[in-house]
């Protein structure tokens, strides 16, 4: 087991299931001495924080709202915590049919998606230590033209782009920056934000056996591994990099 993580203060939002609660575990699993994880669902926030242990600080917070990201800055600041590793995770999924999309769509998947990465960063940075490391999620979708998804894919193309320009503004302080695309992987967002059913999700899986070269759907912990990678020392010389963790789907 490694221990890239050791002493470490993390945070992530969107923290409570999917690839934000592998990636939680995942970087407790490797020495963090505490690990904040947010997400809007107190019953989902209580139920990972169980699951995670003593080194998880669950935080009920929308990454959108800025008195929710204030409470989240209290809370570190009266602990005495610095951050290492930020993980702006927190998202959501949803179809959209152009033509038929409604305003308030547009303002959810935007606040969410791109306001909520923005300020969670900004709000975050003064408790960065120097040297640290921003993990932004974004998805192969920011480069893909996938029918229904226009929003979605846009909403990621920003974040991606956050990366790049972000990766600049904090080179004075040698914070790296770098954006993590994953690609078809199961999570609850197939039910919850694409309001997918069972049988859906079955003939993805089945799809996915023609459409990616690795002929599967990734898991959580398989995104959460890339992620750490780009979180560690591992990654010391990468900044403002897309890493797509797709099974080759976006590269061929």
């Amino acid at each position: 087991m490694k221990n890239r993580f050791k002493n470490q203060v993390v945070v992530v939002t969107g923290g409570s299931s999917g690839i934000g609660l592998a990636i939680a575990r995942a970087v407790i699993d490797e020495g963090a001495r505490r690990v904040y994880i947010t997400g809007r669902s107190k019953q989902k926030l209580d139920d990972a924080r169980e699951l995670l242990g003593e080194q998880a600080v669950a935080l009920v917070s929308d990454a959108c709202r800025p008195d929710d990201l204030a409470a989240l800055t209290s809370e570190m600041e009266n602990r005495g915590d610095a951050l290492d590793v930020v993980f702006a995770n927190a998202g959501i999924a949803e179809n959209n049919v152009l033509g038929n999309t409604h305003e308030q769509q547009y303002n959810d998947v935007f606040d969410i998606n791109v306001k909520g990465v923005f300020f969670t960063v900004q709000t975050l940075l003064p408790l960065m230590r120097d040297g640290a490391a921003v993990v932004l999620t974004s998805s192969i979708v920011s480069a893909k033209g996938m029918e229904n998804l226009s929003l979605y894919s846009a909403s990621k193309a920003a974040v991606r782009s956050f990366a790049r320009t972000w990766a600049n503004d904090l080179k004075a302080r040698r914070i790296r920056v770098n954006a993590l695309s994953p690609g078809f992987t199961k999570t609850p967002i197939m039910k919850n934000g694409l309001k997918w059913d069972d049988e859906q999700i079955a003939a993805f899986d089945e799809q996915a056996k023609t459409l990616v070269p690795l002929g599967h759907v990734a898991t959580p912990e398989a995104i959460a591994s890339a992620a750490l990678f780009l979180a560690s020392s591992d990654a010391g010389y990468v900044n403002g990099v897309e890493l797509a963790v797709d099974g080759g789907f976006s590269q061929i």
